[in-house]
């Protein structure tokens, strides 16, 4: 539509692009990139009518030419409501027709998932398979499920040849679409993949301009603008004047959907040539027979896609004059022929028809489409659209319809289930015998808000709930409070959340009532997460065990709240008691018992994880977590998902506790919570540095830091903790001392747990033993050590060193012992650990026993991991003894196995290296079948991409160039693969990827 020649312009057909030189351009650049890197992520972005689906076809040509396979979806502006229906709209077709090749290729899990959105899937007969029903997850999670399952299913149809996606007009697209772009352009399909955007910048949310950024160097946007003056005069052809020509650029602007429609007015005096594209429009359309019209209209009621089946119904025509209406339509180009089905021809086009029918006809042909619908069985979902548009006030059927179509999609399409609650609201009779269903609704909606992202939404519809219940009813108003307090806790709003609870509490006329106590529970929630647990345990020391008037399952959320304070006050004894007591009462409970007071039960979890009670945390996180999700608990879930990648992580199981934290992640970015975010960031750093992906670690520690939310409060300084960890492991042992230090406040009123501390002081006495070592430059654990004394004598190392780096460990060895509690058996073993660090220079032999004790207290404590690290240091350590080489051989073995079993790429390498040194065959092992040669050398992705390029010949300046970098960031990859290859040239990279 961008683009024409001479002839007629009210014809259909394909012609010739005008200008936009640079645009294809940067389209060829982009199908050429995604042909040879795999996944691109292109987005064009112009005003209506700029051209932007023109260029869209010029690509899909482009494709074809490539042999890509082209799929093209779009947004509608009457359907904004129906979700993912852009993507339904480009995959359905597609997968109708493939239905059992797509099931064999993805899977029958990963099918049966697809199938909840996608119709094409959903055939009769569909396989069962072991991916859980998006109906049976209401955390609004399921979403991450389903777009994990949409990129891979994305990446299956881009083999061998490839694949272009298109999404036209997304700045109409649902929630649930734009959700999707938002993950993919985060986490690429496997693939040659291009995915182009079209959309308006001022009708677009904001997300949506930054698709292309957030893809980083996979991301193209190009601007399409108006044409100029000469591309104007050749869009028109010889046969319009020169005058005239010009009139109709300066009253188009050069927009060439307006400057087309202008043109279609033929003879019309340009002087009178209507001020806006829609009155042209409806000029063009006064020129059609009263029947093409009505039918013109009924279509555009219809959909954007509609069947002639369907605009007869909303037209009241029969079928073979419905049919007769639409051949002029075609003639005219007012409609285009999509197969069986018809489509506008430009959205615009669209609008104008639909706005030149009478509000009343409209409604009633919505209400008619909704009928017949009915009549068919159509599912609630489909009709919906159509009952909101044609439903009265006092209208139940039609809330019955509207509400039911919300609860069949709130599990993947949270937004469109709050639009649709919405709807029915409006449409409820305002009075007392509907109050009950009205309340229900709202608390409802205020749900559906919250986990779609909308909390702030969410929290004023609870707060709304609230004003409108009873003063007297206590129940529901603490229900309700508490609920709200929840939304200002995900907000980052503690001190609202803290006011609204105590003035509930101050309306009780008995605040020792059994309603006062979820309310309670949420003070000393809210004060343990300011780290005030005087507070905290001030109040739960008011509060009984149990009473005769609780609701089933207050008891165990009591329970459940009492280990935190204790130990955090170092009552360590009573901390492990009160456990002990609520994971009986746990065990006990029904779990409908249990879905009302998840929040106070995250802290059982979380406590029993910090106690080193590892099993038991497990176990109460993963029922917790699925009570959540069935629950619809959303913003609890992320902070289940937190705590286990957390306990994963102290228990070595490293592949298991990153998924866990990128679900987690991509939880928190759904709901849009400062909070869980951060929670989710944190974990996903510690697990990805200890895997060995540093630059994924510090990606995530930087982001979780610089969220700014939770200043003061314990989850925030674990952040700061996390990252820091990270900068060591990286090798940057001056900064991340600095940000371990920072994070616990310099020891002194330190706001992270005592295991963290314990923690903190083995990374510092490590760091500081490692970086007077000369290894700043980027070794992680165990390098630095084994850079001093990996030789017999250890000879080189100057004394002046090896006294101040010696000194400053040994103080923080010194601050372990005083701070380690012999009733927390999984962290006694730091102390140790940090121990053999401060004596590693001066007495290797000492070392060498304190690490060697380290991992028998740590294997006992079930932290793999560490133990795995202690006996890495032992080992090396036992090279600087008199003939301890075959000690060292035997702690380095089990390390290695240990670090295998763990999946820590990164250190495994590291201590391969030192038994290769020591003339030990060692093979790749399990750890390094999953990343390939990256875990082989011990290399992040990123990494081992910039070595096999160096390996190749390339200069720094030529592999910025081929992977999108900066060549100081290039540079910053080689120093670090220098490091880790312990080569000193480009040579050396290219003679150890050969080894």
């Amino acid at each position: 539509m961008d683009g024409r020649t001479a002839g007629p312009v009210v014809t259909g057909t394909s012609v010739p692009l005008v200008g936009r030189r640079d645009a294809l351009t940067a389209l060829r650049g982009a199908m050429a990139a995604s042909h040879r890197d795999g996944f691109q992520f292109l987005a064009l972005a112009g005003e209506p009518g700029a051209g932007k689906t023109r260029l869209l076809g010029e690509l899909a040509a482009m494709a074809g030419e490539n042999g890509f396979t082209p799929l093209w979806g779009r947004a509608a502006e009457y359907e904004q409501m129906l979700p993912y229906s852009a993507l339904v709209d480009a995959f359905d077709d597609h997968l109708d027709a493939r239905r059992e090749e797509v099931v064999r290729t993805v899977g029958s899990g990963q099918a049966t998932l697809l199938s909840g959105v996608f119709p094409g899937l959903a055939a009769d007969g569909a396989p069962a398979g072991d991916e859980p029903a998006l109906a049976d997850d209401r955390s609004g999670l399921a979403r991450y499920r389903l777009y994990r399952a949409v990129r891979h299913l994305v990446g299956a149809l881009a083999e061998p040849t490839g694949l272009l996606l298109v999404l036209d007009d997304v700045h109409w697209a649902d929630d649930g679409t734009l959700e999707f772009l938002d993950h993919v352009v985060r986490h690429p399909p496997a693939g040659p993949v291009l995915m182009a955007v079209a959309y308006r910048p001022a009708q677009a949310a904001p997300r949506v301009a930054t698709l292309a950024a957030a893809a980083g160097p996979r991301g193209h946007e190009v601007v399409v603008g108006p044409l100029s003056a000469a591309e104007v005069r050749q869009f028109l052809g010889p046969d319009v004047s020169r005058g005239r020509g010009t009139a109709l650029y300066e009253a188009s602007g050069g927009n060439p959907f307006y400057l087309e429609a202008l043109a279609r007015m033929g003879g019309t005096d340009v002087t009178e040539l209507p001020p806006t594209v829609l009155a042209a429009l409806q000029v063009e359309l006064g020129d059609l027979s009263p029947g093409a019209l009505l039918v013109a209209q009924a279509a555009a009621v219809a959909a954007d896609e509609f069947e002639p089946a369907v605009a007869a119904i909303a037209a009241e025509l029969p079928p073979a004059a419905t049919l007769a209406a639409l051949d002029e339509l075609v003639e005219r180009d007012i409609v285009r022929s999509a197969g069986a089905r018809f489509r506008f021809r430009h959205p615009l086009v669209r609008r104008a028809v639909y706005e030149s029918a009478a509000a009343g006809w409209r409604l009633g042909a919505h209400a008619r489409i909704a009928a017949r619908l009915a009549e068919l069985g159509a599912p609630a979902t489909v009709r919906a659209h159509h009952v909101e548009h044609s439903g009265s006030f006092g209208d139940l059927p039609a809330v019955e319809v509207l509400v039911a179509a919300a609860r069949a999609v709130t599990a993947h399409a949270p937004a469109t289930s709050a639009h649709w609650l919405q709807a029915a609201l409006r449409l409820m009779p305002d009075d007392a015998g509907a109050r009950e269903d009205r309340l229900a609704l709202m608390l409802e909606l205020s749900w559906a808000q919250g986990i779609s992202g909308r909390l702030a939404e969410g929290r004023d519809t609870a707060r709304e709930l609230l004003r409108m219940l009873p003063e007297d009813d206590y129940p529901r108003r603490g229900r309700a409070a508490r609920v709200c307090a929840l939304m200002e806790r995900q907000l980052d709003r503690p001190q609202e959340a803290r006011a609204l609870l105590l003035d509930e509490l101050s309306r009780l006329p008995n605040p020792r009532a059994a309603a006062a106590v979820p309310m309670r529970m949420r003070l000393v929630a809210e004060s343990m997460m300011r780290v005030d647990f005087r507070a905290a345990q001030a109040v739960l020391d008011l509060m009984p065990d149990n009473a005769d008037d609780w609701e089933p399952g207050l008891a165990v959320a009591v329970a459940a709240l009492r280990p935190m304070p204790a130990l955090a006050a170092r009552r360590t004894d009573d901390a492990l008691r009160y456990a002990e007591i609520a994971g009986k009462l746990l065990a006990d409970a029904p779990d409908e018992h249990l879905s009302e007071w998840l929040d106070a039960i995250a802290w059982l979890c979380w406590a029993e994880s910090y106690l080193g009670r590892y099993g038991e945390a497990l176990r109460h996180f993963d029922r917790a977590a699925a009570v959540a999700r069935s629950t619809g608990q959303t913003y609890i879930l992320t902070n289940l998902l937190a705590g286990r990648a957390k306990t994963l992580v102290a228990t070595g199981r490293l592949a298991e506790a990153r998924a866990t934290a990128e679900e987690s992640v991509e939880g928190a970015r759904l709901l849009d919570s400062g909070q869980q975010l951060v929670f989710a960031l944190t974990q996903l750093c510690l697990a990805e540095s200890w895997s060995g992906d540093d630059e994924a670690a510090l990606r995530a520690g930087e982001e979780a830091v610089r969220c700014g939310v939770g200043a003061g409060e314990t989850w925030e300084a674990t952040a700061r903790y996390a990252r820091g960890q990270a900068l060591v492991n990286a090798g940057r042992f001056a900064d991340g001392v600095e940000a371990v230090l920072d994070a616990c406040n310099r020891f002194e009123s330190p706001r992270v747990d005592p295991g963290t501390l314990l923690q903190a002081c083995e990374t510092l006495a490590y760091a500081d033993a490692s970086r007077e070592t000369g290894t700043e430059a980027g070794a992680g654990i165990g390098a630095g050590i084994s850079t001093g004394i990996s030789t017999e004598t250890g000879a080189g190392i100057g004394a002046g060193a090896d006294t101040e780096a010696s000194a400053r460990a040994a103080q923080w060895a010194a601050l372990a012992v005083r701070l380690e509690d012999p009733h927390l058996p999984a962290y006694c073993g730091f102390a140790a650990l940090a121990r053999a660090h401060a004596l590693s220079r001066r007495d290797p032999s000492s070392a060498a026993a304190a690490a060697e004790e380290a991992a028998r207290l740590l294997g006992a404590g079930e932290r793999r991991l560490d133990a795995g690290r202690a006996l890495l240091i032992a080992g090396l350590a036992h090279l600087g003894t008199p003939g301890g080489r075959s000690r060292a051989r035997e702690n380095l073995r089990a390390a290695a196995e240990v670090f295998d079993a763990c999946g820590a790429r990164g250190l495994k390498a590291r201590t391969e290296r030192e038994l290769r040194r020591l003339g030990v065959r060692v093979g790749g092992g399990a750890t390094t079948a999953p990343g390939g040669q990256a875990t082989r050398f011990g290399l992040s992705p990123r990494e081992l991409e910039v070595a096999q390029l160096v390996a190749e010949g390339l200069t720094n300046q030529q592999v910025a160039e081929r992977l999108f970098l900066s060549v100081r960031t290039v540079e910053t990859h080689l120093s670090r693969i220098f490091t880790k290859l312990e080569v000193t040239s480009r040579v050396g990279v290219a003679t150890a990827l050969t080894r």
